[in-house]
């Protein structure tokens, strides 16, 4: 068995994988509970869009931040660039039909979550290994079944719980804790994925291996996606929260109730006095009256 370094450049690509997880994270599960306060079309594009950005940012890109600083002695390592977009989509779609799974019930039910935290979760074992599927080397590749089912324990665990997180307390902080345990659960479930490889030398003569240098390829891929990732994370905070959402459009419900009233607003009625007639149709009917006579006081 050869041997295989995850932390070629210590705990640089480790600590920013989980950072970009955690973002991706935090501003998908923030779209996740935006949803609640729309409805219909609205509420499917939230809960899209945070399916992509976990999907992308928060496991793919951290996948391939890991891998950046995996490296096998005397082996050049490349990547087979279809393979690895696919990985990218199969995240995006498990996460997305997650989301959707327990998003779109009015009432969180614990059925809902289980379903979507298992759904979820297992996208991030999906994408984890398709991406590693992607590698193209000499040596032969393997997996200790026990440290695989453990990968995927991991995700689902953490998935479930980051979802309950996010969506049942609400709020920024409790969101920002749900992005710290996803975090957890890509990155746990990572390390523990390459925990289980097992890498053995080539059977036969050594052959020409096709793919993209990891270098050439991810890096730029990496960048491009990080930098779409914190426009897009600016552009959501600046955006108004669930709660301002609710209270706006509660206050367009009252003032369109004001309106459709008899006496709304909208009707042009003017004011009225105490005894229920008009200031204006008084002072005519006592300019029309001939016994009328002003009194001054004293």
């Amino acid at each position: 068995m050869l041997t295989v370094h995850n932390f070629s450049y210590g705990l640089l690509t480790p600590g920013l994988a989980y950072l970009m997880s955690v973002v991706g994270s935090f501003l998908g599960l923030r779209c996740t509970s935006r949803s609640r306060a729309s409805s219909g079309a609205s509420r499917v594009r939230w809960l899209l869009l945070g399916g992509g950005s976990i999907g992308i940012t928060g496991i793919w890109v951290m996948h391939f931040i890991a891998m950046l600083g995996f490296t096998i002695p005397a082996e050049t390592i490349h990547y087979n660039v279809p393979v690895t977009l696919v990985s990218m989509l199969i995240a995006v779609v498990f996460v997305s039909i997650g989301l959707l799974i327990v998003g779109l019930s009015d009432n969180m039910r614990v059925g809902s979550l289980l379903i979507a935290g298992v759904v979820t979760g297992l996208g991030v074992a999906a994408m984890h290994y398709s991406g590693m599927a992607a590698m193209r080397m000499q040596g032969r590749m393997s997996y200790n079944p026990e440290l695989f089912g453990l990968s995927i324990v991991i995700a689902i665990v953490a998935a479930t719980a980051a979802l309950w997180f996010a969506l049942r307390l609400g709020g920024f902080w409790p969101g920002f804790a749900a992005a710290l345990i996803m975090g957890v659960a890509v990155s746990g479930m990572h390390y523990t994925g390459m925990a289980a490889m097992r890498i053995y030398p080539p059977n036969g003569a050594p052959m020409a291996m096709g793919g993209a240098d990891a270098g050439a390829f991810l890096l730029p891929l990496i960048v491009g996606v990080s930098v779409t990732t914190f426009v897009l994370t600016a552009a959501i905070a600046l955006s108004p929260t669930a709660a301002e959402m609710a209270e706006d459009a509660e206050l367009m419900r009252k003032i369109e109730g004001l309106r459709a009233q008899p006496n709304g607003l909208g009707n042009g009625a003017s004011p009225s006095n105490g005894a229920g007639r008009s200031n204006g149709a008084g002072r005519a009917r006592d300019d029309d009256n001939p016994n009328f006579r002003p009194t001054l006081r004293q």
